[in-house]
């Protein structure tokens, strides 16, 4: 092992190599390696053409993380899970400057598993249906993407799909702390993701492996339990103690109540005030309550909020999950979103998908951009901007019960809350419940036996009855035709027990102390 500057590092990057980096949100992404393969690409037009893989969207959705690499010439080809915190590559995708594919984010932390392995790849039902099965584009997310690398396979009797292994030219990890052999604990980042996994690919294929830390340790004085990388998978290491490029997040410099070493107290959080979101939400918890101390997942955005809405309601009988390996503990939202303050474990990436793709949730909450009227969900492309889907399709393809959760219109929709009833001043130009979705990011169709897919507006609810969305629930206050009825499209159905939605979910007291 060799210990490097951040510069020297960008230097080990040639043209047309594949690199991997390390990332979840403003989560442990080496930030000062990535900044420095910029700088030096603006000053002399090196490297270029590579191709980029990473499993969870890794950026401030402005430039930081992947977002770093986005510039034409620099890259080639991205194979990614989410695309919402690098807007610069999605804008190259957007204007086909790239060849852009995008796999859920699962597959791809199993993947890194594979290629250390040798395997030929990830062989997987999840996808089946959507945009990344082939048979419906094969993840490719613009024109210049010239084929799918994603293959259907027959194997006993069912149909899979297979994401195929690629060699790592060179990885970019992040730990905390590396002793003189270049040995990697992890004790300050919020949690290991892939790290140890993607490691190992890069060692097995030939690459080279660079890991970002704060600090260099003693040889032999860390613990073996809690060295993550071993010194053998380790060519290079930077020292980073610079907050701002080595803090816990891109939102927070620290948070040690993210790691589990120290528990914070924390009896409730503040109640959020009454609005459009606080509604969906309610209505979303509504679902949650009656279960029998599920285990369930909260998706980014607007669902993160759930877990707010718990609190506020005085329940706890559950245990969250968040797909960077998180268990259990009161999630962090918007871009601290991933980390969760006294968490009661957490586990590889890897292994928390598989805990998802088997079939282990209860139920999910997670957003969505657009819903047809079969229940096909949109979270990828949209508004002409690449979003990705996450770990959006391992959850709702496996899930025992889904919900999604969105405003029902979108494009200038001003609507106020009054205590009790939807005030729609504006509406939104954009109906969200649409015929057809641009793109299947999650298909009913694929989904497991007796999944209950429930779709939360702030003035209607719908549920996919025998294949068909269908209204079940409008807003008090609202013009029932107006406001929803005459904005749907032909097909969507109504039920014959049309109902309300329950006032409380309308107050601005918790919906438990609720009184007319």
């Amino acid at each position: 092992m060799r210990v490097i500057s951040s510069q020297q590092a960008a230097d080990l990057l040639e043209d047309g190599m594949t690199v991997a980096a390390s990332g979840f949100g403003g989560y442990c992404h080496p930030e000062a390696i990535t900044a420095a393969v910029e700088e030096r690409f603006l000053a002399c037009g090196k490297p270029r053409n590579l191709t980029l893989l990473f499993a969870a969207s890794t950026g401030d959705r402005q430039t930081r993380g992947m977002g770093h690499f986005g510039y034409e010439g620099l890259v080639a080809c991205v194979i990614a899970g989410g695309w919402r915190g690098t807007p610069r590559l999605g804008k190259l995708a957007i204007e086909e400057k790239i060849e852009a594919h995008c796999w859920p984010q699962g597959v791809i932390a199993q993947l890194y598993r594979a290629i250390a392995a040798g395997q030929p790849g990830v062989v997987t039902h999840i996808g089946l249906g959507s945009f990344m099965d082939p048979l419906h584009g094969g993840g490719r997310m613009n024109a210049t993407t010239p084929r799918p690398l994603v293959e259907r396979v027959s194997l006993r009797g069912k149909e899979w799909l297979l994401y195929p292994s690629m060699p790592l030219d060179c990885v970019l990890l992040r730990g905390t702390t590396a002793d003189e052999d270049g040995n990697i604990t992890l004790e300050d980042e919020a949690f290991p993701l892939d790290v140890l996994a993607m490691a190992q690919a890069g060692r097995n294929s030939g690459g080279v492996v660079v890991v970002q830390v704060k600090r260099i340790a003693e040889r032999g004085s860390l613990q073996p339990n809690d060295v993550r990388i071993p010194a053998a998978l380790v060519d290079y290491v930077v020292v980073c103690d610079d907050p701002s490029q080595h803090g816990v997040s891109f939102a927070e410099t620290d948070n040690i109540a993210y790691t589990g070493r120290v528990r914070m107290a924390v009896s409730r959080l503040q109640p959020a005030p009454l609005s459009v979101d606080k509604i969906i939400q309610r209505r979303a918890f509504l679902e949650l309550a009656p279960l029998n101390r599920p285990t369930i997942n909260l998706g980014i955005g607007i669902a993160a909020g759930i877990g707010r809405i718990a609190s506020e309601e005085g329940f706890d009988d559950y245990t969250v999950t968040i797909e960077s390996g998180v268990i259990g503990g009161v999630p962090a939202e918007e871009l601290s979103f991933g980390a969760a303050v006294n968490p009661t474990a957490i586990v590889p990436q890897a292994s928390q998908f598989d805990f998802y793709d088997g079939g282990g949730l209860d139920i999910a909450f997670l957003g969505m951009a657009e819903v047809d009227r079969h229940g096909a969900v949109n979270v990828s492309r949209f508004n002409n901007s690449i979003v990705g889907v996450g770990g959006f399709t391992n959850i709702s393809q496996t899930a025992k019960h889904v919900v999604y959760l969105g405003a029902f219109s979108a494009g200038g929709a001003q609507i106020a809350v009054a205590d009790g009833r939807l005030d729609i001043i504006e509406d939104g130009r954009l109906c969200k419940i649409v015929e057809a979705v641009d793109q299947i990011s999650s298909s009913p169709a694929f989904a497991p036996k007796g999944q209950s897919q429930l779709v939360v507006t702030e003035r209607a609810v719908f549920r996919v009855i025998d294949g068909c969305l269908t209204l079940t629930e409008f807003a008090p206050g609202i013009d029932l035709a107006a406001h929803v009825l005459d904005r749907l499209p032909k097909g969507i159905a109504v039920s014959d027990e049309l109902k309300q939605m329950d006032a409380p979910l309308f107050s601005t007291h918790a919906m438990k102390d609720f009184a007319p």
